[in-house]
């Protein structure tokens, strides 16, 4: 049972992760398309760069700790694999429970590509 305590316990740091990249993608985002928005109407001049650029800075943020956060957590995982199949080699463990799919892990992979295409829109071409 330690083990499946410690794959839950990966599983909510992972989690926290995608959280705080969830809150960098999208407040980076909104500040961006807010000052667009204001650059589009002519509320402000077409210069308010620094501000964009804020924005987009926290999207990369946000896509950099979610990357990182999944190769942790990635790492972690086969670590905690290789050390219960050597604890099964030297029976210690008997049990033949499998770690099923990480349903956290596609999530922080579906956001990663919401994060990407977020940036593509921001520093696309059309920019």
């Amino acid at each position: 049972m330690s083990f499946q305590r410690t794959r839950m316990s990966a599983e909510r740091t992972l989690m926290s992760v995608i959280r705080t990249s969830i809150s960098l993608i999208s407040f980076g985002f909104t500040i961006f398309q807010f000052f667009q928005k204001l650059a589009d109407a002519n509320t402000i001049k077409a210069g308010p760069s620094a501000a964009r650029h804020f924005g987009q800075m926290l999207v990369w943020l946000g896509i950099a700790m979610l990357v990182l956060g999944i190769l942790y957590h990635v790492q972690f995982m086969r670590g905690l694999r290789r050390e219960r199949e050597s604890l099964k080699a030297e029976g210690l463990v008997h049990g033949e429970s499998r770690y099923p799919a990480s349903m956290t892990l596609v999530i922080a992979f579906a956001l990663l590509a919401i994060g990407l295409y977020a940036i593509w829109t921001m520093t696309g071409p059309a920019r």
